[in-house]
């Protein structure tokens, strides 16, 4: 049985799955979640009840939780890319990085996009103004972290790249990365310009009008 990833293109957590599989060119059935496929959301919600998307399946093994599915892909379906370092050492680099886009980034836009959707109390603006707070902090992290450097960890591109992909794309709609963090401004470019995330972002164009907090006309 082939891979199968159930997900949404608009998803960033999906996109970064997307990106690992598409780095090695890995074969997969893409198994999208929406309105029309509810098939798909059966079986996603009997595997995995919490509801949370992506989900690898490998057979009749279920992968949860993006970080663990390129982590398994690296082990279980390697590519010509590898997307963590043999070295244990920089391999906690780059785990560490990963969870810095996950838990520093994107969890200031979820904290904004749930306040727009009136998941949390209090207005979307103040929501916002939370995330936007919480974004310079993490950027002016990273611009001093990116010094020197080509991608999140160094000169290859890892794990913590396919989460910094979609991290700082949606963060930028967010929080405008101002000119005060170039190599920040740069590296999202060089993400956008990585044929992978390239092709994640373009499967996600026709579902803009989603973002609550008004996608930007760029990108």
């Amino acid at each position: 049985m082939a891979l199968a990833l159930y997900g949404h293109p608009f998803s960033s957590y999906t996109q970064k799955a997307l990106v690992a599989l598409y780095e090695n060119a890995t074969p997969f059935e893409y198994r999208m979640l929406g309105p029309d496929t509810p098939q798909h959301a059966a079986e996603w919600l009997k595997r995995w009840p919490m509801a949370r998307f992506p989900m690898l399946l490998d057979g009749e093994r279920t992968i949860l939780e993006t970080s663990l599915i390129v982590e398994y892909l690296q082990l279980a379906h390697p590519g010509p890319v590898r997307l963590l370092p043999q070295d244990p050492l920089a391999a906690l680099d780059v785990r560490f990085l990963d969870r810095f886009f996950d838990l520093y980034v994107m969890s200031a836009i979820q904290f904004a996009v749930d306040s727009a959707l009136g998941k949390l109390p209090g207005t979307k603006e103040a929501g916002r103004a939370v995330a936007e707070q919480r974004l310079e902090q993490a950027y002016a992290w990273l611009e001093g972290r990116l010094q020197g450097r080509t991608w999140a960890a160094g000169e290859d591109f890892t794990l913590a790249d396919c989460g910094a992909a979609p991290s700082l794309f949606y963060a930028d709609w967010t929080h405008r990365i101002s000119g005060k963090y170039p190599l920040v401004q740069a590296y999202r470019a060089r993400l956008l310009a990585r044929p992978s995330f390239a092709r994640a972002v373009e499967e996600g164009r026709p579902y803009r009008p989603l973002f609550p907090l008004g996608a930007p006309d760029r990108d």
